[in-house]
């Protein structure tokens, strides 16, 4: 048996978008949309929101965190697999992606998940456990500036309950973390502090995916 990965040749992820992929249209089109942005490698690739999405949905998750929307697609593929009282409460600074993320969330028929705040994400995060929220999550996605993942990481553990499920993207940063001393910026440097605390946390189960741009998976003892 091979214990080397399989190299994902241009031509063997179409075969595998082509076999596996189920995107709605209105998802295709927000994609396609977001695509012609300034910051379009901010998206998440399409086969990332529908793994994410199916383990919601093995879970039964019904409330949820997502830290940095954008232009809302990963949180379109969550809201598809809430139930119909399902909460997601989205966190962003910025008006303009997510107020392209509020048009097709409307058009899709899922708006009422959504509670949309605007606001610094650790803000947000701080009222929901004042609130008294702690360990009513099922689900956060982690997916905003690098620098604070450490400080998200910590609030949104308080707030999901145990058993549930953070899933932090970006944490491979294009291989970047692996480099020894080439990359001293500081999100590439808050990304290798993230992942070595995630590694000796014993509060959580851990999987590190090599994935898109590498997809952490945690799940709360």
């Amino acid at each position: 048996m091979s214990t080397e990965h399989v190299s994902v040749t241009p031509e063997l992820f179409n075969y595998i978008r082509q076999v596996s992929l189920r995107e709605t249209d209105l998802r295709r089109e927000l994609r396609e949309e977001t695509a012609g942005l300034p910051e379009a490698q901010m998206q998440i690739l399409p086969e990332q929101g529908q793994f994410m999405a199916l383990l919601l949905r093995l879970m039964g998750a019904r409330k949820g965190l997502e830290v940095g929307t954008f232009t809302g697609y990963s949180a379109l593929c969550f809201a598809e697999v809430l139930p119909e009282n399902g909460h997601l409460v989205c966190c962003d600074v910025s008006a303009e992606y997510t107020g392209i993320a509020q048009r097709y969330w409307e058009r899709s028929g899922l708006r009422h998940k959504m509670d949309l705040r605007l606001a610094p994400a650790l803000e947000t995060l701080d009222q929901l456990i004042a609130n008294g929220e702690q360990e009513t999550y099922d689900f956060c996605f982690l997916d905003a500036d690098k620098e604070n993942y450490t400080s998200y990481y910590e609030k949104a553990l308080e707030l999901l309950r145990p058993g549930g499920l953070l899933m932090a993207d970006n944490v491979l940063w294009s291989g970047r973390v692996a480099a020894e001393s080439s990359d001293q910026s500081k999100a590439t440097q808050a990304l290798k502090l993230f992942n070595n605390q995630l590694a000796g946390d014993r509060r959580i189960e851990l999987s590190l995916l090599p994935f898109a741009d590498g997809l952490t998976l945690v799940v709360k003892k």
